[in-house]
C-alpha cells in the first residue's frame, strides 16, 4: 500500500466514520443511556475528522513501509474502537469504564466486560498510534 492509496483509504474511512457518528446522533433518544449516546455521536464525528486529517497529512510521514502499514491499521482500529466502545456502552447502559457519562447505569457483568475490552483496545491503540505518528513526523 503506497502513501497515496493509504491517504485515500484514510479519508474514505474518515468520511464513513463521520457518517456513522452522525447516524449515532439519531439513536441518542432510544439507547439505554442517552448521555453516553451523545458521547458516541460526538466521538464518531471527531474520530472521523481525525482520520480525514490524518489522510491529508499521510504523504508527509517518514517511516519505513512496514511501519507505515502497521500505523495505518492501528489508527483505524483506534478510531473505530473509540466510537464502538461509546455506542455499545450507550446501548447497554454500562458505567465501569466511563463512570461520568454512565452515572446511574449498570450493565450486566458480560456487558461491562465487553465495553471495558473495547475501550481498553481503543486506549492502547490510540497511544501506540500517536507514538508512531510522532515518529513519522520527526525532523530529518
Amino acid at each position: 500500500m503506497g502513501p497515496h492509496d493509504a491517504k485515500r483509504r484514510l479519508i474514505w474511512h474518515g468520511i464513513f466514520l463521520f457518517m456513522l457518528g452522525l447516524l449515532s446522533g439519531v439513536v441518542v433518544p432510544i439507547v439505554r443511556n442517552p448521555r453516553m449516546g451523545l458521547s458516541a455521536h460526538l466521538g464518531g464525528v471527531l474520530d472521523g475528522m481525525f482520520l480525514v486529517l490524518l489522510g491529508l497529512m499521510w504523504p508527509d510521514l517518514r517511516m519505513p513501509p512496514r511501519l507505515a502499514i502497521a500505523t495505518f491499521w492501528v489508527v483505524l482500529v483506534a478510531a473505530y474502537a473509540g466510537w464502538a466502545a461509546q455506542l455499545v456502552a450507550a446501548a447497554f447502559g454500562t458505567s465501569w469504564v466511563m463512570p461520568i457519562a454512565g452515572a446511574g447505569y449498570v450493565g450486566t457483568w458480560w456487558q461491562e466486560t465487553l465495553v471495558a475490552f473495547i475501550a481498553g483496545s481503543f486506549s492502547l491503540a490510540i497511544l501506540i498510534a500517536c507514538g508512531l505518528l510522532l515518529y513519522g513526523l520527526r525532523r530529518e
